[in-house]
Order: structure tokens, then C-alpha cells, then sequence
């Protein structure tokens, strides 16, 4: 099954950045967020660069940013229930 791919609003790029230049780690961020660690490891790079947000982004409101990073978590907590319920029906199976 291929995973979407997820588009994050450019507002919510620059608050991961600012979280990482202020001196959290980029895995705590990104777990924080529901990100990949390479993706903000590439956003990173991109602001260091003046280049992480494209020209004529749309103006996003604070809901979209959160609804955002919510469907990003939401599909890492999907991921993770499926791994528990294979894990879970491998087990059961050993046990009998």
C-alpha cells in the first residue's frame, strides 16, 4: 500500500526549522511533529540555503497548519496499529 504523499503548508515548515535552529534536536522535532527526520533534515538545509518555502505560497491559517500536522500523525498512528496487530497475530499464533 503507498502512503500519499503529504503536503505541509509553508508556515508549518518555517515553525519546524525555528524549532531546530533553537536547539532541539531534529528527531525530537520530528517525532514531535509526525514528520520524517530526513524531511526536516531537507528543510533545514533549504532555509540554510533561502530557498524552503516557493515563491507565491498561499496564505494558511493556524487551522490548516494543525490539520496538517494532524493527518501527518494520524497516518503514523495508522502505520503503527498495523505493526501491533501483526505483531499481535504472530504471537497468538506462536502461544497455541
Amino acid at each position: 500500500m503507498k502512503i500519499p504523499k503529504q503536503e505541509y503548508t509553508p508556515e508549518f515548515r518555517e515553525l519546524a526549522v525555528k524549532r531546530v535552529r533553537s536547539g532541539q534536536g531534529i528527531s525530537a522535532v520530528a517525532k514531535d511533529l509526525g514528520l520524517i527526520e530526513q524531511t526536516l533534515r531537507n528543510w533545514v538545509k533549504a532555509a540554510a540555503a533561502g530557498k524552503l518555502n516557493s515563491a507565491g505560497g498561499k496564505v494558511v491559517t493556524p487551522e490548516q497548519m494543525e490539520l496538517s500536522r494532524l493527518r501527518a500523525e494520524n497516518i503514523r498512528l495508522k502505520r503503527e496499529c498495523e505493526i501491533l496487530k501483526k505483531a499481535t497475530a504472530y504471537f497468538a499464533r506462536d502461544v497455541q
